[in-house]
């Protein structure tokens, strides 16, 4: 990114029937928020009109053709499909789910020619999105698998108080346990503390890992996933360096408030995870996805059909999301600038010459 440049941020539009359009608006219709970044919805004019009326929101956006158009001072809209949609607010619909999945096709192409900084996704259904094209569980894995380059992803709900990084996702209960294994608790916290230094410059993460059962399992009396592969995990963590703790029941942790204590929480499942944490949070939570070259949040909430066309949607979540993919993405220049020369090239060219001085020396008593 050039220098003095504002940090360009993609915003999909999500659900055509949902909030999307209105959480954005409302966002953006506050002048700050353009002096901050240049902001770009991948969508459509059309439907974007049909909500900015609809709601009588005072917003003004410039549509534009391609990435590289953007303006920066204004709020640009990038027309992603020229097709008419049918707008049934509150309603979920193909239609719909059609139009949520161009904006994130186009995203995903001008990601990859570097045409944007971060991404920030309005809500989608994840029902209606379904098709030959996408066939993914939500957001975080669709992206994972057209940008990930190999890389994994990792869910993490936070806001000011809480970080909730999830082992396994989307995946129904009757799954969940035999999901549970020493590898994957490693891989996913490794991640996760790669995050929290990289991309929130905490020098030396602590991570309080969740168990799986009631009461942690009680020693094995409520099943024997902590003792199997919890525990070792967390010791094989703790050997390599990373500060991992527990494991913890969840009941007692986040009732007692135990997570003030760490940097980052580790949960075994989606609900064990985000169902306190959107309890703590309100409605300043976060979703962000780490472990992947792209930076891309998204508000902690979905598409709320039930309030959706009567602008009383509030926009909270989703301007903490835009404001923590800006200091990701800044994090990130800081935390990789002291890498671009590392230390590791000058430590080879001094031993170099030590050894010449050293071969030197015996060489002449040899002599």
């Amino acid at each position: 990114m050039e220098e003095n440049k504002k940090i360009r941020v993609a915003i999909t539009h999500g659900d055509t029937n949902g909030i999307g359009y209105e959480i954005i608006f409302k966002t953006f219709s506050d002048p700050a928020m353009l002096e901050l970044c240049t902001p770009i919805i991948y969508g459509s004019p059309k439907v974007a009109t049909f909500h900015r009326k609809m709601l009588d929101l005072p917003v003004n956006f410039t549509i534009i053709n391609t990435a590289e158009d953007a303006h920066e001072g204004k709020l640009n809209l990038l027309t992603t499909f020229d097709e008419e949609v049918k707008v049934e607010i509150g309603q979920p619909s193909k239609e719909a789910g059609s139009a949520a999945l161009k904006a994130l096709e186009r995203a995903m192409t001008d990601f990859r020619n570097g045409l944007f900084d971060v991404l920030v996704t309005a809500p989608i259904n994840k029902n209606n999105i379904q098709s030959e094209a996408f066939h993914f569980a939500g957001h975080t894995e669709y992206i994972e698998t057209s940008v990930g380059e190999g890389n994994k992803a990792l869910m993490i709900l936070l806001n000011e108080k809480l970080r909730v990084a999830l082992v396994t996702t989307h995946l129904p209960i009757s799954e969940v346990a035999k999901s549970i294994t020493k590898e994957r608790i490693e891989e996913k916290a490794t991640i996760f503390y790669n995050s929290l230094k990289r991309d929130f410059r905490i020098s030396n993460p602590r991570i309080a890992v969740l168990g799986l059962n009631p009461h942690a399992g009680d020693g094995g009396v409520i099943g024997n996933e902590e003792q199997e592969f919890i525990k070792p995990a967390i010791e094989e963590l703790s050997e390599n360096g990373i500060q991992a703790f527990g494991p913890y029941p969840a009941d007692g942790f986040f009732g007692s408030e135990s997570y003030n204590e760490f940097d980052g929480v580790l949960a075994m499942y989606h609900d064990q995870g985000l169902a306190p944490f959107k309890t703590i949070a309100e409605d300043d939570g976060v979703n962000f996805t780490a472990g992947l070259p792209i930076v891309r949040t998204s508000p902690a909430h979905g598409t709320a059909y039930d309030i959706a066309g009567k602008g009383t949607a509030d926009e909270n979540s989703f301007r903490q999301a835009v404001y923590l993919a800006i200091d990701v993405f800044r994090n990130r220049i800081e935390y990789d600038e002291p890498l671009a020369n590392p230390l590791k090239k000058l430590y080879h060219e001094h031993r170099d010459e030590s050894e010449k001085v050293r071969f030197a020396i015996q060489k002449k008593r040899e002599e």
